[in-house]
């Protein structure tokens, strides 16, 4: 979560904001394996959509502010909190690849 090396938890696993370094600066780990795909995104679409349609029902049942409150408050969010969970989603999505060794699918007749 953190964005650090699954390998040596120390080195760093992102050159930019969601751009995978080609390698750990500590330990070298080749990151050609990191496929992640749209799984980061799919997960943080799930989970912010879950967290925000939750608190606009809770907070339109308790206080019923006025529409432009709501759009105000959940269009912010709607934007932000995608924003902070996507690279954490990433770095976790690759970790677990490491882990468990994951690789690319193959048939039977493939081997």
């Amino acid at each position: 979560m953190c964005g650090r090396c699954p390998s040596c938890h120390k080195g760093k696993m992102f050159d930019g904001y969601l751009t995978l370094a080609p390698a750990c600066n500590v330990c070298g780990l080749n990151y050609d394996f990191a496929d992640s795909g749209d799984g980061p995104a799919i997960f943080v679409m799930l989970f912010t959509g879950f967290i925000i349609v939750g608190a606009a029902l809770y907070v339109e049942a308790v206080y019923q502010p006025p529409y432009w409150v709501h759009a105000l408050a959940w269009g912010t969010a709607a934007l932000i909190l995608p924003l902070l969970l996507l690279r954490s989603f990433k770095g976790v999505l690759i970790a677990l690849q490491f882990r468990n060794k994951a690789e690319e699918g193959k048939l039977v007749s493939d081997r």
